[in-house]
């Protein structure tokens, strides 16, 4: 179904209305899918991309700018994302022994734990998502949206 059709539009949008009105549709609902799925496991998207980035730092720590800036959605309430993680005990925050006023975040071996829990199931949602395109279909658009970005 074409963008037009899907936001009931009387007119014919141009090729630029066309393609910025269906990235934008197009990211709120993978966004919508996964924020639904990831509720299951009691975490927002942005906490789920919070745990990665810190699992993907291999027990390294990392400041809060590090996070932010490795985050897919930036957002400047990064702190309450951090103190709802610690809430759960999924990661904890302590004081830079180099620097007492830079703060150290690592994940805990639950947030580890809840990731592993999660990832078989997550890549099967993402790859229901995407159930439409083929391989090349992917790579294609992979490459589109980088060269967008460009």
């Amino acid at each position: 179904m074409n963008i037009e059709k899907i936001i009931k539009s009387n007119k014919k949008l141009n090729t630029n209305q066309s393609l910025i009105i269906n990235m934008l549709y197009t990211q709120q609902w993978v966004r919508d899918s996964m924020s639904a799925y990831i509720k299951d496991y009691d975490l927002s998207l942005e906490q789920f991309n919070v745990l990665r980035i810190l699992r993907g730092n291999k027990g390294q720590p990392m400041n809060l700018n590090e996070i932010q800036e490795r985050m897919v959605t930036r957002m400047s309430n990064t702190t309450r994302l951090i103190d709802k993680l610690i809430a759960k005990d999924l990661v904890n925050r302590n004081a830079c022994p180099s620097n007492r006023r830079k703060i150290d975040i690592c994940i805990l071996p639950k947030g580890e734990a809840l990731l592993i829990k999660i990832d078989e199931s997550i890549e099967n949602q993402e790859a229901s998502l995407l159930s439409n395109l083929s391989s090349k279909e992917k790579e294609q658009l992979t490459y589109l949206l980088n060269k967008l970005r460009n």
